[in-house]
């Protein structure tokens, strides 16, 4: 799981132990639709609780806990225009309000605003000196920004690619015109369009492990940002389309569903979208007969062998294409919208399957 992931569990985690619960005057309008909404969100029906959120703000638009729950839903529903928009408003009313300063702080982290949100952290810790999380987090961004502040950029309609010198100026330019190609070939297909732009980070292989904390068999990673170790090499590469890609893959269905999406279905379809990535799973599964549990898939693959690796990658791909074969990608972005909206995914795959995940599992086996 990568750091953001666990940034945003653990924000959901805090307001659903009661540290955001309803405010105001009990059975009040302001007070039932708040009530409403926090417990969508601890239910992960989150469409629902955006709906509650915007009744209570209507009622009551000066409770700033209000706004950070409408904040909240709008990032799980992948909507962070307007989660950035409640959460500022929250934060305007109530500064000390932590919750709100994590959330909006891993939204800028996500949409490449290291900056804005290092300085969301830093004006966030006077108010919770001993926090923990959020003192790591200010040392992590400071420490990321001393490696990136003498960083070159090379920018895109939809991606920022940073690299460290000129060296890398044709390195950065062909992974520009890589990712703008992949934009609109993956988000077409899925009609998934993410809304921010996303930064993509050239690394040494020393500085990639530094930052990422990436196992060793690890090509790349993303955590809000592509981070790649791929300094020197060649412009024409293979092996950089196949990688950037993937991680391109990853942070669009993390765009739409930040939350949910078992590691299987993100892994699968960035190998799908690879070029050759479905022959390469093909021939991985094609010369052994072993198989990891479907249950070993869900979570992340950062604790596997190079090998069980490669086995969970190449099953992965294999779930994906029977998807794709069966629906179609439509198919596969409808189910991420569902699950964006707070659906199990078994409930969203036979909404747009229309048989049970059960089922379909157990066909592939058989």
């Amino acid at each position: 799981m990568s750091w953001n992931r666990i940034a945003v569990a653990l924000v959901i985690a805090l307001l659903c132990a009661g540290t955001a619960s309803a405010q105001g005057i009990p059975g009040s309008p302001a007070y039932v639709a708040g009530r409403l909404g926090w417990d969508a969100i601890r239910e992960g029906r989150h469409q629902d609780a955006a709906a509650a959120f915007a009744k209570a703000v209507d009622a009551e638009p000066r409770d700033p806990s209000l706004h950070l729950g409408a904040g909240l839903a709008a990032f799980l529903l992948g909507q962070p225009t307007a989660a950035r928009q409640s959460l500022e408003r929250a934060l305007t009313m109530a500064p000390a309000l932590t919750q709100a300063s994590l959330l909006l702080g891993d939204i800028l982290y996500r949409g490449s605003d290291i900056a804005g949100a290092l300085q969301v952290y830093e004006a966030a810790l006077p108010y919770a000196p001993d926090d923990k999380t959020l003192a790591t987090r200010v040392e992590r961004l400071r420490r990321e920004s001393a490696v990136h502040d003498a960083f070159f950029a090379s920018r895109g309609a939809h991606f920022t690619v940073l690299f460290e010198g000129p060296a890398d100026e044709g390195l950065a330019a062909r992974a520009v015109d890589i990712l703008e190609a992949a934009y609109w070939r993956v988000a077409t297909a899925l009609a998934i369009y993410p809304e921010d732009q996303i930064t993509v980070v050239l690394y040494t292989q020393e500085q990639f492990r530094d930052i990422t904390r990436s196992p060793q068999w690890a090509a790349a990673a993303y955590d809000g940002r592509i981070r790649i170790p791929v300094r020197g090499t060649a412009a024409d590469s293979g092996e950089l389309e196949r990688v950037l890609v993937h991680e391109f893959t990853h942070a669009l269905v993390q765009s739409v569903a930040p939350r949910g999406v078992p590691t299987w279905l993100h892994e699968g379809l960035a190998v799908a979208f690879e070029p050759d990535g479905e022959a390469w799973a093909a021939a991985q599964l094609a010369v052994t007969p072993d198989r990891l549990p479907l249950s070993r898939l869900t979570g992340s693959f950062a604790p596997l062998s190079a090998t069980e690796a490669r086995l969970a990658y190449a099953q992965s791909a294999g779930l994906v294409r029977a998807m794709l074969d069966r629906g179609g990608p439509l198919a596969v972005g409808a189910l991420l919208q569902d699950v964006a909206r707070g659906d199990p995914l078994q409930a969203a795959f036979e909404r747009q399957y229309l048989m049970s995940f059960d089922a379909f599992v157990d066909g592939l086996a058989q």
